[in-house]
């Protein structure tokens, strides 16, 4: 579907990569080869990281389905948004990776779970609310209008689309024809899967036949290994999902090594958030630990091949700009991430945070800051969090030291011996909410005690 209304197709935006998302849903990072899980879940995606870009230190800003895409279409905090819970739709004037890439010339599509628009209508989206995505097909609530084998999508103009095979496979196979289909300019596609996310109404993480038994019992992270949680009865299943969403992964690069357009896509694999099993709170995200935060991230296609492994701190927020400025459009000023172009192309020049900002909502009004050694939280009391997704008072929750506790088993907030640590965090946390346009907020330091631990150096506290 072509649409020469859009500015400069022709020839100028002919020579434009194409861009594909294949954007998973709850997947933790450590699911993946890369990151060291040995069950030989993620062959393909490891091995398109080893020839392309690996984002090794990858973390959402906001760990909720809603609120995180938000941030992932429109390169803006979920608090600038305003889409800071999932029932919050995305404002009607907002403006998405899909208008900057159709006003480049890019055909826009969108397959899979869509969650910006109102919680009430579980299934089709207006047209007026699909914020520049020409070709449609897509559920506002996926999982609340499709199972596993029962996979029902909507198209352009809201009809009912039931899609054969298991869900992840149907959605896989929709957007192989929408590539095959769209050859003629580039195109932009977005395609959002429901997998590894539970499936609500029975809450469970069902794989395809006969996947959950060839993982169950198996290697489990030492955080749910220590925690337990629903790890025991889930985990199986949601391996089995992974490892169905690796395998659609693949049939996507095979798709377009077979049209030709391989060397001509850029495909960014992630996700919103992680998954903690419910060791956390009561329920699966929502909080600021790395099972809930960190997420795999991969680019391949053009200016990606051959780029290794980042090792900066990257946000979830930092994505949008990158995918503009890989295909060569301009990126806004207002967006709030920033390109990782220069650090792929190993600009000297480029200033790079040495942390990253994590708004949470809903199971707790919280916000957390990550440097590549410590770890810090703080949390606001019910009562001093109004319905805005922020608040002026928040209390010291957590502080961890990656270095030694990477699967964050020892809260040592209250140890006097991290109480340096905790005020250079503190201030690291303050400038970031400034820089999203928050108000500075009280934060209330935790009580210390405790004795027989080294005092930590200021020199460590600043890493």
């Amino acid at each position: 579907m072509s649409n020469t209304s859009k500015g400069p197709s022709s020839s100028a935006a002919q020579r434009r990569p194409n861009v594909v998302v294949f954007f998973t849903d709850q997947q933790r990072w450590d699911t993946t080869g890369l990151h060291g899980n040995p069950l030989d879940l993620t062959p393909n995606l490891d091995r398109v990281a080893q020839q392309n870009l690996h984002v090794a230190h990858s973390f959402t800003c906001q760990p909720v389905c809603g609120p995180a895409r938000s941030c992932l279409q429109t390169g803006l905090y979920a608090t600038t948004t305003g889409c800071w819970r999932n029932s919050i739709p995305l404002p009607a004037d907002s403006r998405t990776l899909a208008h900057y890439f159709g006003e480049a010339g890019y055909d826009t599509g969108y397959i899979g779970k869509w969650h910006l628009y109102d919680m009430d209508s579980e299934g089709p989206v207006p047209a007026d609310r699909r914020f520049g995505y020409d070709y449609w097909l897509a559920s506002n609530l996926l999982e609340f209008t499709s199972d596993a084998y029962d996979t029902v999508l909507y198209d352009n103009e809201n009809n009912e689309q039931r899609l054969p095979g298991y869900r992840v496979d149907a959605v896989t196979d929709a957007a192989i024809r929408y590539m095959d289909t769209h050859q003629d300019d580039p195109f932009f596609l977005f395609v959002s899967y429901i997998e590894p996310h539970h499936q609500n109404h029975i809450d469970d993480y069902p794989p395809p036949t006969g996947y959950r038994e060839r993982y169950t019992g198996r290697w489990i992270p030492p955080d749910l290994a220590a925690l337990g949680g629903s790890t025991h009865q889930h985990l199986g299943g949601y391996y089995g999902m992974v490892k169905r969403l690796d395998e659609a992964y693949g049939r996507m690069q095979d798709a377009l090594l077979s049209m030709g357009l391989q060397d001509d896509t850029i495909v960014l694999f992630t996700s919103d958030h992680g998954n903690h099993f419910k060791t956390r709170n009561g329920e699966y995200k929502r909080s600021c630990h790395e099972s809930s935060i960190r997420v795999p991230t991969v680019l391949s296609g053009p200016g990606f091949q051959g780029a290794g492994q980042l090792p900066e701190l990257v946000s979830l927020i930092d994505l949008p700009p990158t995918l503009l400025d890989a295909a060569g459009i301009e990126v806004p000023e207002q967006m709030q991430g920033r390109s990782m172009m220069p650090l792929v192309r190993r600009e000297a020049t480029q200033e790079w945070p040495d942390d990253v900002f994590v708004q949470i909502s809903e199971a707790q009004t919280g916000r957390a800051v990550r440097t590549k050694r410590w770890k810090y939280g703080v949390n606001a009391e019910p009562s001093d969090a109004p319905a805005t997704g922020r608040a002026d008072t928040y209390e010291e929750q957590y502080l961890y030291d990656l270095d030694y506790d990477p699967y964050e088993l020892t809260n040592l907030i209250e140890s006097a011996a991290h109480e340096p640590v905790a005020q250079i965090m503190a201030d690291r946390l303050r400038r970031r909410m400034r820089a999203a346009g928050e108000q500075v907020p009280e934060i209330v330091a935790a009580a210390r005690g405790g004795t027989g631990q080294r005092q930590v150096s200021e020199q460590e506290a600043q890493m």
